[in-house]
């Protein structure tokens, strides 16, 4: 029976439009967390500062510092209506070498499609439910990114461009459109044990932050929900669905093994 306390934090109790930074004792790890709605561009680079400088997207690993993914260099080819295979961003060289293998239990992973697309597929996920088009704000040029068929995706990191796991100090990103405290980050170490549950802070029609990072790199596996619901062409008022645009992690690091 395991007996470390982990607490819930609930972010989006925050203020609102408002930076805010905090730290915590989670399971006997160290955390600070950084969050934001509305305005988030101040709160973004203080979570960059925090992780260390932008390591690009080359294979191999860094000491320190960061990786990032902003989707807007997917290929047409790879963004909706197609599925974003899970492996896109651990190529084994520039510029998919990002250490970064995503999955959901739903139908597959979709960047949105780009403005200028020959099949002439809407943006921001229109071609499930039109209204989208129109409904998500963007942080960074203009694809997105969500699951289909499911609104959680699994985050597992490894020594970019190498199929080594990897452990990262936070991850942190940003969301479009957040209306609930269900949105969230839960966080699990190399043993799958749960370093806490963290809600995004809502911003209806906005943008939201949410990062974390620990002192060290602990993090083999972030869970990450979306709204309520996935998304869909019959969305209720009594729904919340929830998009992201840029994902920001600590430079993934191989895990020891544990193995004697």
């Amino acid at each position: 029976m395991r007996t470390e306390a982990y607490w819930i934090v609930l972010a989006a109790l925050l203020p609102a439009c408002n930076a805010t930074s905090s730290r915590f004792a989670v399971g006997g790890a160290s955390a600070s967390v950084v969050t934001a709605s509305g305005d988030i561009r101040a709160a973004v680079d203080q979570y960059r500062a925090m992780l260390g400088p932008d390591n690009g997207n080359g294979p191999g690993a860094h000491p320190t510092g960061r990786r990032e993914i902003n989707w807007d260099k997917v290929p047409d080819e790879k963004a909706a209506p197609n599925f974003l295979p899970g492996d896109f961003f651990n190529g084994s060289a520039a510029p998919r070498a990002r250490g970064a293998l995503l999955s959901t239990p739903g139908t597959g992973l979709q960047a949105s499609a780009s403005a200028t697309n020959a099949a002439k597929t809407p943006v921001a996920f229109g071609h499930v439910n039109a209204s989208y088009s129109k409904a998500f704000p963007r942080f960074s040029e203009e694809r997105l990114f969500s699951p289909i068929g499911s609104n959680v995706v699994d985050l597992e990191f490894r020594v970019p461009g190498t199929d080594t796991k990897a452990l990262v100090r936070g991850f942190g990103a940003v969301y479009c459109d957040v209306d609930t405290t269900h949105t969230a980050f839960e966080y699990f170490d190399a043993e799958g044990r749960s370093l806490g549950k963290y809600a995004v802070p809502i911003a209806d029609a906005g943008l939201s932050f949410l990062g974390v990072a620990f002192e060290q790199p602990i993090v083999a596996r972030v869970r990450i929900e979306y709204g309520t619901v996935a998304l869909g062409p019959d969305d209720s008022p009594a729904n919340d669905v929830a998009v992201m645009d840029d994902f920001i992690y600590g430079e993934p690091q191989a895990a020891k093994s544990t193995c004697p």
